[in-house]
């Protein structure tokens, strides 16, 4: 299942994939639908990462994984675990406190790893299961 509102996937891959009565979610970031824009990053003039706004990102990565879980007929409720890769773990007291935002009456499981690096210049990705009907 491919989202007409979350950013396009990187690879050949579906946004998501029902089995039985659970959605799997590919990794999800902040990047935007349309768009290299990826919420939070600054550049400096010969386009390298010089700094990232991690509560910006968070918060665009919480909204395309809202959606594709929303296109797909599930809902953010329905959620049941989540793995979360940071590029730092220096940035997990405020990835934390975004994510406590997010969840406040659904806690599912929840993975946090920091990565090297992502396959884009991105800070954060989620990769989600959640219930369907």
């Amino acid at each position: 299942m491919i989202s007409a509102r979350a950013p396009e996937p990187v690879g050949p891959y579906p946004h998501a994939r029902r089995a039985g009565n659970f959605l799997f979610l590919s990794g999800i970031g902040p990047r935007t639908r349309g768009s290299q824009e990826i919420p939070g990053l600054t550049r400096d003039a010969q386009g390298r990462v010089v700094a990232h706004d991690i509560a910006a990102q968070c918060r665009a990565a919480f909204r395309n994984v809202r959606a594709v879980l929303e296109d797909a007929g599930s809902s953010w409720e329905r959620i049941v675990d989540v793995t979360v890769f940071l590029t730092s773990m220096d940035d997990f007291r405020e990835y934390n406190r975004i994510y406590a935002e997010h969840f406040t009456e659904n806690r599912p499981a929840r993975t946090t790893v920091e990565v090297g690096r992502l396959p884009t210049d991105i800070a954060i990705e989620l990769k989600v299961i959640a219930t369907i009907d």
